[in-house]
């Protein structure tokens, strides 16, 4: 068990002179301590979504394992354990786990040869689901684990999928986690899949999305961290038929001695292809973020449009960022753009607000939250865009604001039992 770990620890110092990981540095969380998790510290226990309203069907990881048993529909979707999958379908589970890859990564490979489980989802073709699929992986555990988890999504030709999968710590337990999610959208298929990640300031997470398109497939992508010691997400979504349309955006908000590092690369691999990708980071304290976007378009990749943006805030002089957007074409026959843009709060924006008889604390709130909200406005599931909406209020309310005088409604209140001045900006 410990040869795993150590060859964790192996890569990651062979590593630091790659571009892609040039700025990722796990050493903070990777004490002498981490274990692997007995078989017995997976247990269902109480564990639940905060989304009331959210009709989804649910599956649950608890510290590397799947708790719920391999499922078969009546449309014939099957959803639950992979391990369990690899034994009962074997030839649908060979024929894509590990083949969405186009480059080769030394994590993936760890991920491959030694995950404990992950969650497996299959959705044959012309299916359309109603329901959203919520994949929870939670960390629960009075000892430092190492987890590697390993998810596989299956979308057949012309279907619908909506997939919610929350990254979640249940204490202040430290830990470290190398993930990898597969989705193959097939033909023609519509797929929406959100990242949610609030982990504790103790934790480390590498965390791999790997998304291949077939043609005429629509991908909508988010990746949204609010908490965690140093998270890593590395997207890597491949268009391999023609007219795909991908959506890829995300959201970061971190404080303290917190760490977000983004990967994203997309891969025009046919012509008529979009891709659209809006990233979005606030830094607070003596936070650090990294964006890293990467927009390959192949030759004969005629008619691609590909616009990539990312926009940050510091908010104090020890908040750092470093944003390397990047195209990389090999045809003339295509719209393309990227941008980055770093800055401060816009100080006429705060005149104007306070002119109107708004504290400054309110006012920087109110700014910081309509920054939020570009990325928010994006997500199609109305219940869970509310319900990002309301964490984000909580995040900043929280942790960047005083609560006695705070503008946005968070739906808690005050130490003093009363909400005063309560105005919610996203009515406004």
């Amino acid at each position: 068990m410990n040869d795993i770990i150590q060859q964790f620890r192996d890569i990651r110092m062979a590593t630091r002179k790659d571009e892609v990981w040039r700025n990722v540095d796990f050493g903070a969380m990777m004490p002498e301590g981490l274990s692997l998790p007995d078989a017995d510290e997976a247990h269902e226990g109480h564990y639940y979504c905060n989304m009331p309203d959210l009709d989804a069907v649910r599956l649950t990881l608890v510290n590397g394992r799947c708790v719920q048993p391999l499922t078969v529909t009546e449309e014939g979707i099957v959803y639950g354990s992979l391990r369990e999958a690899m034994d009962k379908y074997p030839e649908l589970v060979k024929n894509h786990l590990g083949k969405c890859k186009k480059s080769d990564n030394a994590y993936e490979r760890l991920n491959l040869n030694s995950f404990s489980d992950g969650m497996f989802l299959y959705v044959p073709d012309n299916t359309s689901i109603d329901k959203s699929f919520q994949m929870v992986s939670m960390t629960d555990s009075d000892h430092q684990l190492f987890l590697q988890t390993r998810n596989l999504v299956v979308v057949g030709k012309g279907s619908r999928l909506r997939l919610i999968h929350c990254d979640d710590s249940h204490n202040n337990s430290r830990s470290m986690s190398n993930n990898v999610t597969e989705i193959f959208a097939g033909e023609g298929s519509y797929v929406e899949h959100y990242k949610l990640q609030n982990m504790n300031d103790l934790s480390g997470l590498l965390n791999h999305n790997y998304i291949c398109s077939m043609e005429g497939a629509e991908l909508h992508s988010f990746v949204i961290s609010l908490n965690g010691g140093h998270i890593r997400n590395h997207t890597e979504i491949r268009m391999l038929g023609e007219h795909c349309v991908t959506e890829a955006h995300g959201l970061y908000l971190i404080d303290k001695e917190q760490e977000v590092d983004n990967y994203v690369f997309v891969d025009h691999a046919c012509a008529n292809c979009q891709s659209h990708e809006l990233f979005k980071g606030i830094m607070d304290d003596s936070a650090r973020a990294t964006f890293n976007g990467h927009v390959l378009v192949d030759e004969g990749s005629v008619k691609t449009e590909a616009y990539q943006s990312n926009k940050n805030i510091l908010l104090t002089d020890k908040a750092t960022v470093t944003s390397k957007p990047f195209l990389e074409i090999y045809n003339d026959d295509v719209k393309c753009s990227h941008g980055s843009t770093t800055g401060q709060i816009d100080e006429q924006q705060m005149f104007y607000i306070r002119s109107r008889g708004i504290s400054e604390r309110t006012a920087r709130t109110m700014l910081l939250y309509a920054f939020c909200d570009e990325v928010i406005q994006k997500i199609g599931l109305a219940t869970l865009r509310e319900r990002l909406s309301d964490m984000v209020k909580k995040r900043l309310h929280g942790e960047l604001t005083a609560c006695a005088d705070c503008a946005l409604y968070c739906n808690t209140p005050c130490a003093d039992g009363e909400n005063v001045f309560v105005i919610d900006p996203t009515k406004l």
